[in-house]
């Protein structure tokens, strides 16, 4: 079983940047394809980000495209969403997730095999 602990967030004001990061337990880092999801108050989460086992490619939501980078950083077993040019409309909580086995990128609810706890991120106006 896969263990995925987010952090990093916090409040920040519109344009600016925040990092977070998803620490993987359980399983080597590099075993998984990986993604980023948020949601927010009265909505349903949805897909942001997501890179595959290699890190050589990446898949991006068209809301947080040219704003947000995924990255790995498998020696470390850690995940990265650089999150800049930030937008009161990305107030969520953000989950990292990996994907199901044998998924190649997870950009779907459906792929995801483990989910994190979340970690909010609030952007003021």
């Amino acid at each position: 079983q896969v263990q995925l602990v987010e952090s990093g967030g916090g409040l920040v004001q519109a344009g600016g940047s925040l990092r977070l990061s998803c620490a993987v337990s359980g399983r080597t880092l590099s075993t998984y394809a990986m993604g980023w999801f948020r949601q927010a108050p009265g909505k349903e989460r949805e897909f942001v980000a997501a890179i595959n086992w290699s890190g050589g490619y990446t898949y991006y939501a068209n809301s947080v495209k040219g704003r947000f980078t995924i990255s790995r950083d498998n020696a470390k077993n850690t995940v990265y969403l650089q999150m800049k040019s930030l937008k009161p409309e990305d107030t969520a909580v953000y989950y990292c997730a990996s994907s199901r086995d044998n998924i190649v990128i997870p950009n779907s609810l459906s792929a995801v095999g483990s989910w994190g706890q979340g970690t909010q991120v609030t952007v003021s106006s």
